[in-house]
């Protein structure tokens, strides 16, 4: 769940990145179900839809449902492969001349950065080529922002992901949960499930979410800079 207290700056871009070809030789080897189609000319992201697995319909895991938007968007829904190096779920897409690597930990919040650290280091991938997507209690729901790297802002996932890449300069799209009145509640409403009033404005925010970082992705992908 989240918490008070931020992570503070560490230099992004410190993990190194692996060669494209010894990361398909190595995931050819990881994901025993999955076939590693040719690399496209373009450039290679990963998204990884941060939450609690078993726990998908929660506020905490919306990260999660984006990624399965995200997913039956680009027409791999049905591709999703556990892996067990990664202890994640993992599906690969085109998007133009880019590939991109959806990602989904099998591990709780608080270890979420474990699988996302061995999949950047699987695929030969950067921290700023590494797209976070999490729940934000400071946001209502409906919100969305996309914030280019920095602290955690109290996130137990983000957290993670910043201690196990090294690095802080992942790109984050924070998706709006709202925060209760009442300090004492916010574990119970970070880790229940969305009301049937918040459900039905659900479909419309995936699908914002989808938008807003295919459409960042697109942009990035034409630029000649790595970073964001």
């Amino acid at each position: 769940m989240t918490s008070g207290g931020g992570v503070g700056g560490v230099n992004g871009g410190s993990m190194r990145p692996g060669g494209f070809l010894g990361a398909g030789q190595r995931l050819s080897r990881a994901m025993s179900r999955c076939v590693l189609e040719p690399r496209p000319p373009g450039k290679r992201w990963m998204v990884a839809g941060l939450g609690n697995p078993g726990l998908p319909g929660t506020r905490h895991s919306v990260g999660m449902a984006v990624l399965g938007q995200l997913a039956r968007r680009l027409g791999v829904a049905e591709s999703w492969t556990r892996d067990r190096y990664c202890a994640a779920d993992l599906a690969l897409a085109p998007l133009g001349d880019a590939q991109l690597v959806l990602l989904r930990p099998r591990r709780l919040m608080n270890a979420n950065g474990r699988s996302v650290a061995r999949a950047a280091e699987l695929f030969g991938l950067t921290a700023e080529e590494v797209y976070l997507v999490h729940d934000e209690l400071d946001k209502p729901l409906g919100r969305l922002a996309l914030k280019l790297g920095g602290s955690a802002r109290g996130h137990n996932g983000v957290r993670s992901c910043i201690s196990c890449l090294n690095s802080n300069a992942m790109p984050r799209l924070r998706v709006g949960i709202g925060r209760p009145a009442h300090p004492e509640a916010v574990q119970a409403h970070v880790l229940g499930c969305f009301s049937p009033a918040e459900q039905e404005l659900l479909p419309l925010l995936l699908d914002r979410a989808t938008d807003l970082i295919l459409d960042h992705i697109r942009e990035r992908s034409q630029g000649p800079s790595l970073g964001p």
